[in-house]
């Protein structure tokens, strides 16, 4: 029924939790298949794939390559894709199968899950309340919060774009926010980019490259600016404008 397909890149330490999570629905037959889209990594990321029973594809490195390279490998009639470092909690599945039960054949219907952090404290608390406020005013989910989505209607729409940055943001706002529903089930991301930049820093600077994007500054501009402001914690990270 679904295809699920994870861009990585020396996605090592977070992979397996991933990867573990996606089990359940392999086993009641939700899942169909699971597609590693590799940029290229030299950790043991392939390996953790390979023990997993996933199927790698190889690609040029940057997410929106990935993305869009997964997108046109994917064998299922429903894909989701879901970043390496985003494990689903339990229970999501059955989300998504009720979805998709609905929406099937529809052609214009996508979803996304509730954002959350794998950390303590008020900070990352705060920060999943402002995307949550974000998600219900304006429809906006980007890539942490995986996006389920027909593979007829992704096609029509025309994929994911190859960009080097805001690839996520790019295919929202072609979906559109009346198109796009909220699954009761979250999305845990890692929390080590904001842990590694400081919350405050890391914040600031996706909101100030979402920014840039919305003025019209091409994703390549933005790119080059995100890495000399010492943003990119990998070189297969996307804009994460979601936090």
């Amino acid at each position: 029924m679904i295809s699920v397909i994870i861009p990585t890149l020396d996605a090592e330490r977070s992979l397996g939790l991933t990867l573990s999570a996606l089990v359940p629905a392999t086993v009641e037959g939700i899942v169909r298949e699971v597609l590693l889209v590799d940029g290229g990594s030299c950790d043991a990321t392939l390996q953790i794939g390979d023990d997993a029973g996933t199927r790698v594809i190889s690609c040029t490195k940057g997410r929106g390559h990935q993305l869009a390279k997964g997108g046109t490998q994917a064998r299922g009639p429903w894909l989701l894709f879901l970043h390496a470092d985003t494990r689903l909690e339990p229970g999501w599945s059955k989300d998504a199968e009720q979805f998709i039960t609905r929406h099937t054949n529809q052609r214009k219907a996508a979803a996304a899950f509730r954002f959350a952090l794998d950390d303590a404290g008020i900070r990352p608390r705060l920060l999943e309340a402002l995307v949550g406020l974000r998600c219900r005013l304006f429809k906006l989910p980007y890539g942490d919060q995986g996006l389920l989505i027909e593979k007829d209607y992704y096609e029509q729409l025309g994929g994911f774009s190859e960009l080097p940055l805001m690839e996520d943001v790019e295919f929202v706002h072609r979906i559109g926010g009346k198109h796009i529903y909220l699954l009761p089930s979250k999305a845990v991301t890692s929390a080590g980019r904001f842990k590694d930049k400081g919350y405050v820093r890391r914040i600031a600077c996706n909101l100030y490259c979402l920014a840039l994007y919305y003025a019209g500054v091409a994703p390549y501009k933005i790119a080059r600016r995100y890495d000399q402001d010492g943003c990119r914690t990998t070189s297969n990270e996307g804009s994460n404008a979601a936090s």
